[in-house]
């Protein structure tokens, strides 16, 4: 069964799945020869599905498993919008990029679209997962939490588990068998936390709050500080924050300050210019060569 959903003229399929590393972290996962970018999507009652998107005639095209109802069609479609972000207006930062030489490519490639999943809650998960290690642990970790955790789709791919799943597990699961090391009192609380109703992260998608008192109320889940902060805010729509981290930092030092070390004053100042779009300009500059041969040139995360 195939879905056909239109996409704007700046839309494009490649970049926004590229955009960063959650492509390489289950339940996605990215054929780069093909370009078709699978994901398991769960829709609830029923057994998860598995999704291959890829950039069609008209837009985008969702290939998926089996048939299914138009509530479930409906569902479907509204994830994929929501992952490849698809309802994000970006001209006002194409505005802001194009009158600049340096960043103007931005809006004529169609970057800016950071690939998100379906949940703040997955997001979250996957970002507390990504502090103060190396990818390959992220990659393992979030690997063992979807193949012990996620319902099981056809063909044996599952989900990723959902907040109550995740909650039912002691501590020591993510201690000894997630192996997340200081981080798993983090997800078992945080799981607790959201299956409880205690705290609503998906909430964070249509806060009024500014920026600032969001990204406090953020830094409220423990094992969340400044750089996953800045990140999720990133996959919310807020773009303040430069989410600076060791991998930014030599990189930024390399291209605009003769390989010398930088001082964060400096890369803050260089990309002032952005105004609230500061982060995602940062991000497309750091992250421009990643596309020269349509592929990520060099690591995705190092903290």
């Amino acid at each position: 069964m195939e879905i056909n959903i239109p996409t704007s003229k700046s839309f494009n399929f490649k970049r926004t799945a590229l955009s960063h590393g959650w492509y390489d972290l289950p339940p996605f996962e990215l054929d780069s020869q093909k370009w078709i970018l699978t994901r398991v999507i769960d829709l609830g009652r029923s057994r998860p599905l598995v999704a291959q998107i890829s950039k069609g005639r008209q837009g985008v095209s969702v290939v998926i498993n089996r048939t299914v109802d138009s509530k479930s069609v409906d569902k479907i479609t509204r994830d994929v919008r929501h992952m490849l972000r698809l309802d994000d207006d970006m001209s006002p930062f194409y505005d802001i990029v194009t009158r600049d030489p340096d960043l103007s490519w931005i809006a004529s490639a169609g970057a800016g679209r950071l690939l998100r999943a379906p949940t703040v809650f997955e997001d979250l998960v996957k970002m507390i997962c990504t502090t103060n290690c190396s990818w390959a642990l992220t990659d393992k970790m979030i690997n063992c939490l979807v193949d012990s955790l996620g319902r099981k789709a056809d063909g044996g791919r599952r989900a990723f588990p959902t907040a109550e799943s995740m909650a039912s597990m002691p501590e020591s699961f993510y201690r000894d068998e997630v192996r997340s090391g200081y981080r798993a009192g983090y997800l078992k609380e945080l799981a607790e936390r959201v299956a409880g109703g205690d705290i609503d992260v998906e909430s964070w998608l249509t806060s009024e709050l500014p920026t600032e008192e969001l990204k406090r109320e953020i830094k409220r889940v423990k094992g969340v500080g400044n750089y996953a902060a800045e990140n999720v805010l990133r996959l919310v729509g807020r773009y303040d924050g430069l989410a600076l981290d060791s991998w930014v930092r030599g990189k930024f030092a390399k291209m605009h300050n003769g390989a010398r070390k930088t001082s964060d004053k400096k890369i803050e100042r260089y990309y002032s210019r952005y105004g609230e779009w500061r982060g995602l300009a940062l991000w497309c500059d750091m992250t421009r060569d990643w596309f020269q041969d349509e592929q990520p040139a060099e690591a995705l995360v190092a903290q």
